[in-house]
């Protein structure tokens, strides 16, 4: 039943999405018909500017974060309840209920989640994606990059199966999601950060 409960709670959190409400607040648009389509941070940033992406960037990370506790206190010392609304929240971020199951691709709300139950893998990954989105500008790339590498650092640091398994799973989620990006970047067409929409 806690199951069942961690990942229905997780999922209506995650699917608050910020970055809609905060441009709705801010510019007057629906985010998802502007830029890349995308609810998330990135395209916040490129529709309109940094203060608002990067506040959505810190409420997207809360809701994974605020989902975790709640399960973490309420499941006695097990991983299972806390992975399990873990993945809602991301479910929820991806495809919100309230906002006709178009959102975003979850990184933030990721690195919320998987930052909250094991600390280290995921700064690990978060710095190696900082680094290649420094070099090559591409976000996506940083993006899998970052969702690819925590359950492998999650595994050489001995994390509950159950937490191992959270973090394959998004990382499916996550590829799946930037399929186009993968697309582009294998094509040469991927944006760079920074870049004009042509």
């Amino acid at each position: 039943m806690i199951n069942f409960l961690s990942i229905l709670v997780g999922y209506l959190l995650g699917s608050i999405s910020f970055s809609y409400l905060i441009t709705k607040k801010v510019a007057g648009i629906d985010i998802r018909q502007h830029g890349s389509g995308n609810a998330g941070a990135t395209n916040t940033l490129r529709v309109i500017g940094k203060g608002p992406a990067i506040l959505v960037l810190l409420l997207d990370a809360f809701k994974g974060v605020a989902a975790v506790l709640i399960f973490a206190g309420l499941s006695a010392g097990d991983p299972m309840p806390t992975a399990m609304a873990g993945l809602g929240a991301i479910l929820g971020h991806n495809w919100p209920v309230f906002f006709g199951f178009k959102g975003g691709k979850g990184v933030a709300t990721t690195i919320g989640v998987l930052g909250t139950i094991s600390f280290f893998p995921t700064l690990y990954s978060v710095l190696t994606a900082i680094v290649l989105i420094a070099i090559t500008r591409y976000v996506s790339l940083g993006s899998l990059i970052l969702l690819v590498m925590i359950p492998v650092f999650m595994y050489f640091r001995h994390d509950p199966s159950s937490y191992i398994i959270l973090g394959i799973i998004v990382a499916i989620l996550g590829i799946y999601r930037h399929r186009e990006n993968v697309k582009r970047l294998l094509n040469g067409t991927e944006r760079k950060l920074g870049s004009k929409k042509s």
